[in-house]
């Protein structure tokens, strides 16, 4: 085992060892391709939901939110392609029967189950989509789909919101939700799932302006990377070339991530043309055009989007903050997060449990910062050293000891900081106000 692959055995021991990831249905032997989040990964995950919605929404004035239903209408698919489009090459072993993506087998590769050589039969295509029936009767009138990605939820809505709010072009419709895929070989602990879920924007843009809202989305993509806390040189663009891009696609470029994995796509960022616009426009029959305010210019708007997966960004920040290192002769593991991303910011500890003057008075700072700051916690689990070590390997940023000095001298407390280890004394009121 390399090094890589041995940093990326420790991260998923860590994620189950502190309550970030499990493995779903663990308890009745799993299920191929599906994650639970416990109560620090379900934080961390939202934590990065709402950093990316306060960058792309909520500090924008060119951008509104869309939640669209996960079940719909047959027919948003079939217009769309992905019925007939949406598939992978699927290959099965003749002797084990194990199914596998041809485009993830070398040539004349043994079965990655059984071993059998030269077992692999002609590739097929596989459509990824879950399907299922909606109501009581089982009929082709009643299909509809799991759905695969969150855009199509978004263009169908188009229309209904430029007739609601009217917005200036260019403008954007986010999304964030769950999207399912029947993946042939789920791998890679959550880098690849049948289940996650994604933050999508399309925004629609004059044809003629297409290439400058393009460059304009490239550059933000580059500022969320950065807020995440990934390090610019393991961060790629891969201009995607034209037999490789999706169908819709005139112009994509792929950000790439070094992973422990290796180096693999982050999200992406595609110009979609009016494709999607068009194919609603021919199967509603109802006009998709865009009337430019004061004038009687008229057109089906182009789309440019910038599509990101929550679990692989997540991936990627645990990646990237993964550290070892030494203190005193001992090992150390610490997750360096961005603050704003931790989601532990306080671990508030007194210095002994067994003296109720230090309990009760480190309980009331406890309270005292839990109504200001939210994501605080109480540790008075082992030694200060065990808190320590604790509190480092799920990235807490601070640690907050009151001691008797706290009770008998000025009234200040020890914070510790998790990436220098370095301690001082602060006061309670600066602490509780967040001035440290």
């Amino acid at each position: 085992m390399n090094e890589q692959q041995q940093k990326m055995e420790n991260i998923i021991s860590l994620a189950k060892r502190r309550g970030f990831i499990y493995p779903g249905s663990d308890i009745y032997g799993g299920l191929s391709g599906t994650w639970d989040y416990g109560p620090l990964g379900v934080s961390l995950k939202r934590n990065i939901m709402q950093l990316w919605w306060k960058m792309f929404v909520d500090e924008r004035e060119d951008m509104h939110g869309v939640d669209a239903a996960i079940l719909m209408n047959q027919k948003v698919w079939q217009a769309s392609g992905h019925v007939d489009t949406f598939t992978d090459p699927l290959v099965e072993c003749g002797e084990c029967h194990g199914r596998f993506r041809a485009d993830k087998l070398e040539n004349d590769q043994k079965c990655p189950t059984c071993g059998a050589e030269h077992s692999f039969g002609e590739a097929r295509q596989f459509n990824m989509m879950f399907k299922t029936n909606v109501g009581p009767v089982d009929d082709e009138a009643s299909v509809s789909y799991l759905r695969p990605e969150t855009a199509q939820g978004i263009f169908t809505n188009y229309k209904n919101v430029v007739d609601t709010f009217y917005p200036d072009i260019p403008f954007g419709l986010a999304q964030q939700g769950k999207a399912f895929r029947n993946e042939i070989s789920p791998r890679d602990f959550i880098f690849r799932s049948r289940e996650f879920e994604q933050m999508e924007i399309e925004y629609f843009v004059d044809p003629a302006k297409w290439e400058e809202s393009f460059e304009h989305w490239r550059q933000q993509v580059w500022l969320w990377t950065q807020a995440l806390g990934l390090p610019d040189d393991q961060v790629h663009e891969l201009e995607v070339p034209e037999e490789d891009r999706a169908h819709y696609s005139k112009r994509t470029i792929d950000f790439e991530f070094d992973f422990p994995i290796g180096r693999e796509e982050l999200l992406g960022l595609a110009y979609r043309t009016d494709f999607d616009l068009m194919n609603i426009q021919r199967a509603a029959g109802r006009s998709m055009e865009y009337t430019v305010k004061g004038s009687n210019t008229k057109f089906v708007p182009h789309v440019i989007e910038p599509s990101f997966g929550v679990e692989r960004t997540l991936m990627a920040v645990l990646s990237a903050a993964y550290t070892e290192d030494e203190v005193n002769g001992e090992k150390r593991i610490f997750l360096r997060l961005p603050h704003h991303l931790a989601p532990v910011k306080f671990a508030i500890s007194p210095l002994v449990r067994n003296k109720p003057e230090l309990v009760e008075r480190a309980r009331d700072i406890y309270q005292r910062m839990k109504q200001v700051h939210g994501a605080v916690i109480w540790d008075d689990n082992g030694n200060i050293g065990k808190r320590y070590r604790r509190q480092d390997e799920i990235g807490t940023p601070y640690c907050v000891v009151v001691d008797f000095e706290t009770i008998e001298g000025d009234g200040t407390v020890t914070i510790r900081d998790r990436d220098t280890t370095e301690q001082r004394r602060i006061s309670v009121d600066d602490l509780v106000s967040g001035n440290i």
